[in-house]
């Protein structure tokens, strides 16, 4: 792994687990075993770094997402759909780190002032949002989708899966305990 890949990497976990605020670039440096004056090279200020991170987060979504759906066959799209979901929570728990980044306020507030933040956040959320909307029009198209609106209904889809991997990433409730009825639900509402 590269120094620079290795300073991504603890940032993500340091911003995520900690904040912006409350991560300092000393830190990173110390974690990543790399000289301030490394981190500084790759990165001229903290905000660079933080941007960096989240473009590394946008990178890996669509990396990941497009490795599982190069191996994946589905019957119809009602089970792409299914699978989307299904996938999104599986990722949500082994990238942890990557939706508690996106889960904080930091993001958000940079956004407001900073376009090519605003750009990725837009980026990650329209990843999502395109995979949902892909499957529900897939599933018009077959007829295991009723009619509805696609982009509006994936960003309902969105919205819920996000909302219950907030409630994990908390520690407010167990998404896998609400496995069933989320898919249950979901099956109900697309139909």
């Amino acid at each position: 792994m590269s120094k620079k890949h290795e300073i991504l990497e603890v940032a993500t976990f340091l911003f995520a687990t900690k904040g912006f605020k409350e991560t300092s670039m000393g830190e990173v440096a110390a974690m990543s075993d790399v000289a301030s004056a490394t981190i500084f090279y790759h990165f001229k200020t903290k905000e660079d770094l933080f941007l960096a991170v989240l473009s590394s987060v946008k990178d890996g979504i669509l990396e990941e997402f497009s490795h599982y759906f190069g191996e994946k066959e589905f019957t119809d799209g009602a089970a792409r759909l299914e699978a989307s979901v299904a996938f999104y929570l599986y990722l949500a728990g082994t990238r942890q780190p990557w939706f508690l980044l996106l889960h904080r306020y930091y993001p958000y507030k940079l956004a407001e002032e900073n376009e090519f933040c605003r750009t990725l956040l837009e980026e990650i959320y329209n990843c999502f949002v395109d995979i949902f909307e892909k499957a529900l029009v897939e599933g018009q198209a077959d007829g295991s989708v009723g009619s509805l609106s696609p982009r509006k209904t994936a960003l309902v889809l969105l919205s819920t899966v996000d909302g219950i991997v907030r409630f994990k990433n908390c520690n407010l409730y167990d998404a896998g305990a609400l496995y069933n009825e989320l898919m249950s639900l979901i099956g109900r509402m697309v139909k």
